[in-house]
């Protein structure tokens, strides 16, 4: 059932950024002249990532929507409603018709549809981890949770291909209907992932709570009253996600707009991201040996750092040097992907394992979803007009460096041992 789990959690967050890496790659060549060509190129291509960050707006109510429900009613009820209302959404985005056919209603609807995403990726990711980690034998966990991370690079590598496979069509076709053909294809992929998730059991540690009588009434009052100090933990720690955002959605407008094509770039980090489907398991067994902290605050601090490397070698043009950098970035980079899965977690007790790591960590996505956006204001004019850029990168994954060494190691504690807010925060 462990594996079962961790194959639920992969298959369910494979289809969140599956369907996350659609909307992001659209977002950076085709939503602006679909949707917003009336602005003009740069503001089409600036409301299209304003329209892609929307979503994260929703997913802090996702999370207390589908926390409620999975730390009151189970994880896997949560989960299966999670992933379909996500490819649901997903797959009307491809149907939606653009500006040119029905004029403001376009931009309208799909505004409403990324926020349906976004409600529906709050509560994601964290109810996959939850389940994954309180299956897992124990001196596993990070390793079994991390196939929720595994999911995350998964899709990520799935949406780069489908839009691989129609980037090279004719740019009128592309526009007209070859940029949809990827997001009708997320429906059969949730119906695979909604079929595994439904042979799952709930976790022991639930079942034992229910039987217990351990279920809080509200969890989201449970966790802002005694764990209030953990979700700001995880809120700051969750701005690591920016390495994410810069590599699979700001890199590709940038160097694009410096002579990379869009095709060779997507090529080029897709074979990046299957890079992360090998490091991650590898990153994921160091942390269960040594601890979370270390890892994390590791890969937060290189990844910075190469904030000042990546921008300036993405801005050549050159194919080889792109590769190299974004190559150098995610592999520092995924570690902190690999080890959020466990240690989020294990931050929050069994009453409220949902609830706490969803809730905070969509508040600190909030930022994540804008940074995109963000980044492209941030530009200047001239040969280090990307150091702004590299700035605001850089400290958000500072800021997440800082958070974690405020945070106590978990690796060796037992689930039922975390309670309240005070041994949860506190340092070894």
């Amino acid at each position: 059932m462990a594996t079962r789990a961790a194959t639920s959690a992969l298959l369910g967050s494979s289809v969140e950024y599956f369907d996350f890496t659609l909307f992001a790659t659209a977002s950076a060549l085709f939503l602006g002249p679909v949707f917003f060509a009336q602005l003009g190129p740069l503001q089409a291509t600036l409301a299209a990532f304003i329209t892609f960050g929307s979503a994260f707006v929703a997913r802090p109510l996702g999370a207390v929507l589908f926390g409620h429900l999975g730390d009151r009613k189970g994880r896997r009820a949560a989960l299966v409603w999670s992933v379909t209302l996500m490819g649901m959404a997903t797959t009307a985005v491809g149907l939606l018709p653009g500006y040119t056919a029905i004029g403001i209603a376009a931009p309208v609807l799909l505004l409403v549809l990324r926020l349906l995403q976004g409600l529906s990726a709050g509560g994601e990711q964290a109810g996959s981890n939850a389940l994954s980690l309180e299956h897992a034998p124990g001196e596993a966990r990070n390793r079994f949770a991390a196939w929720t991370m595994q999911g995350t690079s998964l899709g990520t590598l799935l949406g780069k291909l489908a839009f691989l496979s129609v980037v090279w069509l004719p740019q009128p076709a592309l526009l007209a209907w070859g940029w949809r053909l990827p997001f009708l294809a997320a429906g059969p992929f949730m119906l695979v992932a909604f079929a595994i998730r439904r042979t799952v059991t709930e976790p022991p540690p639930f079942t034992a709570m229910v039987v217990t009588g351990g279920v809080v009434r509200i969890p989201l009052a449970e966790v802002l009253t005694r764990h209030w100090r953990a979700v700001l933990l995880v809120a700051l720690a969750s701005l690591f996600a920016v390495g994410g955002a810069v590599l699979n959605v700001y890199g590709l407008s940038y160097a694009t707009a410096r002579g990379t094509s869009p095709g060779a770039y997507l090529a080029m980090i897709s074979v990046v991201t299957a890079l992360g489907l090998v490091l991650q398991p590898l990153w994921a067994r160091l942390s269960d040996r040594i601890g979370r902290r270390p890892v994390f605050i590791t890969s937060c601090i290189l990844a910075a750092a190469l904030y000042f490397a990546y921008l300036p070698a993405l801005g050549t043009g050159n194919l080889l040097l792109v590769g190299l950098a974004s190559t150098a970035m995610l592999a520092a980079w995924c570690a902190a992907n690999a080890v959020s899965a466990a240690w989020f977690a294990e931050l929050f007790p069994t009453s409220v394992r949902y609830t706490g790591p969803a809730f905070g960590g969509q508040v600190g996505m909030i930022v994540v979803g804008f940074a995109p956006a963000i980044m492209t204001s941030l530009e200047g004019a001239g040969d280090l007009g990307w150091l702004p850029v590299a700035g605001f990168g850089a400290s958000c994954l500072a800021l997440a460096a800082g958070a974690a060494s405020f945070t106590g190691e978990t690796v060796h504690r037992r689930l039922d041992a975390v309670g309240s807010d005070d041994s949860v925060a506190a340092r070894p």
